[in-house]
């Protein structure tokens, strides 16, 4: 059985979430600016948040991926998730690398470091030949960092798990 590593760069720490990660992880889901890129609804409540961490810690048990609660080394505070994804819907286009923070900590390069982290990871991880990122069209600060980090835009596909909007599949070859 997988655990979940710990991953450590400059400025953060990746690491497993924990149940004391549901307030701030409810917290940053709930930041308007964060619901509007992901097209969160208002049904994400507590309860959500704390069946999300399930979610990410299960998926790291049962496929070697998943995201990583990030915090600043400096403080310890949880500003966001980054890591990898690899959901079961048969439509999925490869192992995917994301991230999403609490707006109060955009444009200081987390999500940059925090996805070349992932980007590393995964590569000296998994034996696969691309990564993806699946971006909402409208969520421009994301497509930003997939740029920085060297993804192109492939396609816009509507996904059986989101059918009501198209996403950017973002790729990067190995």
């Amino acid at each position: 059985m997988f655990t979940c590593p710990t991953v450590e760069t400059e400025r953060l720490i990746l690491r497993p979430f924990n149940e004391y990660d549901v307030e701030p992880y409810l917290e940053i889901h709930l930041a308007p600016e964060v619901k509007a890129a992901l097209h969160i609804d208002d049904s994400f409540d507590r309860n959500f948040a704390w069946r999300s961490i399930a979610m990410w810690r299960g998926q790291w048990v049962l496929r070697k991926s998943g995201n990583w609660a990030v915090e600043l080394r400096a403080t310890g505070e949880l500003i966001g998730r980054a890591g990898t994804h690899r959901p079961s819907f048969p439509d999925w286009p490869g192992l995917e690398i994301g991230w999403t923070f609490h707006p109060r900590h955009w444009g200081n390069g987390y999500a940059t470091e925090a996805g070349r982290a992932s980007i590393d990871w995964a590569f000296a991880n998994h034996d696969v030949e691309e990564l993806v990122s699946v971006i909402l069209p409208t969520n421009t600060a994301s497509q930003a960092v997939a740029q920085r980090l060297g993804f192109t835009l492939s396609e816009e596909l509507v996904l059986s798990s989101f059918p009501s909007a198209a996403h950017g599949i973002w790729r990067l070859p190995r």
